[in-house]
């Protein structure tokens, strides 16, 4: 059911990709497309069984990611952090917050994460801040920034500090008094992931709507490569697009460079040539990404270390390809199309929107540290740390 489930996404993908380019050039946010998935009930593919779920996994969730970014991975981002925070809620919330989120989502809602800040040393410092109050309360107050899905949301999941430090998760309908999203969003590429400012003042929040975020991320229940492998799976259907773009433009638009002694560039041995390069490139991301998959929901089904540092160091290495696989074949169109492909209102809708969505989304969480990680593990046996980012 869960595999049937997401690919009843496949017929809706060339729809989605027919106004994807015009989308990301008006930076018109993808309402109708959000709600189609959500009418077709792929959002709610890891809601579990005892909620009356399909109970699908990580890799359903990782390959419906991956089929939507091909096409738009505008439109992907947004489910990334909607599966990420319903797997919080599985691992660390209550059963009151559990019943009624996945209820909702069951019927179509969408949660947004409203995580990251402007400010702080690092991404780990967090200035949003709860309180509870004595009358069964917990009030959230703070300002986010690059909340992704936030201005489309249902759910909103918030990172805030308690006074003791300790990190928690406030779920909250996105209409609370209190919370303001400021569709502020402004980026070179992934324009349109409905990413926003959220303003939360004196936020009041049922106290079982309020998970602590260490369970979910010190235990071995691959949490952090959960997260991960989904931005690694944008990334690879990234790839994946913009090469099928860039071989639709070779065929129909480009013209064979003299020298190659050819009437049509795509018999120029050259430019085959490169071409197989590349897809050797998304083909491996490709099953990097499959076997990070498996290895996570390894981890979903028995919970051990040896599972979750496995499901850690795939993912590492899935992003690691992933990311190298989206900059390389975004870059390669240019040179695979010639001067003709840098004009705007080409054939495919022009390339440089791939590379300006690759270049934008492989930010997060720099592969560097992912190298690190693998490293340590080869030379030393040293098993990867456990965060929201690994």
């Amino acid at each position: 059911m869960p595999s049937e489930l997401v690919g009843s996404v496949v017929e809706h993908l060339p729809a989605i990709a027919a106004g994807a380019a015009e989308r990301d050039r008006e930076r018109t946010l993808p309402r109708a497309e959000l709600d189609l998935l959500s009418s077709l009930g792929v959002l709610a593919v890891t809601v579990p069984t005892s909620h009356g779920g399909p109970g699908g996994g990580a890799a359903e969730a990782v390959e419906l990611v991956r089929l939507l970014a091909t096409v738009d991975p505008n439109v992907a981002q947004v489910p990334q952090s909607h599966f990420v925070y319903l797997r919080l809620a599985e691992l660390a919330g209550s059963t009151g917050l559990r019943d009624r989120l996945f209820a909702d989502v069951l019927g179509g809602a969408r949660v947004a994460n409203a995580q990251s800040e402007r400010g702080g040393a690092t991404v780990t410092d967090i200035s949003t801040r709860v309180r509870f109050d004595d009358h069964g309360w917990a009030v959230v107050d703070g300002e986010k920034f690059y909340a992704t899905g936030s201005v489309l949301a249902d759910w909103l999941a918030v990172l805030a500090r308690d006074r003791d430090g300790e990190d928690r998760i406030a779920f909250l309908p996105a209409d609370t008094p209190g919370v303001g999203v400021i569709d502020d969003w402004d980026a070179l590429g992934q324009r349109t992931t409905a990413s926003g400012t959220v303003r939360l003042d004196a936020v009041r929040v049922p106290l079982d709507h309020v998970a602590p975020r260490a369970t979910a991320i010190s235990g071995p229940y691959g949490y952090g490569a959960f997260a991960q492998l989904l931005h690694a799976a944008i990334d690879v259907g990234i790839a994946r697009g913009a090469l099928t773009d860039a071989a639709a433009f070779t065929r129909t638009s480009s013209r064979p460079w003299f020298e190659a002694g050819v009437d049509r560039p795509e018999d120029d041995p050259l430019l085959v040539q490169r071409y197989g390069e590349l897809e050797v490139a998304v083909r491996a991301a490709e099953a990097a990404l499959e076997v990070a998959a498996r290895a996570v929901d390894a981890t979903w089904r028995e919970p051990s270390d040896d599972a979750a540092t496995e499901a850690s160091l795939a993912t590492a290495a899935a992003k690691v390809l992933a990311d190298r696989a989206a900059l390389d074949v975004t870059s390669a169109a240019f040179d695979l199309g010639g001067t003709r492909s840098a004009a705007r209102g080409t054939a495919t809708g022009a390339h440089d929107r791939h590379w300006r969505n690759a270049r934008t989304h492989t930010l997060h969480d720099p592969v560097r540290w992912k190298l690190q990680h693998l490293g340590r593990w080869a030379v030393a046996g040293t098993p990867p740390p456990r965060s929201a980012q690994v």
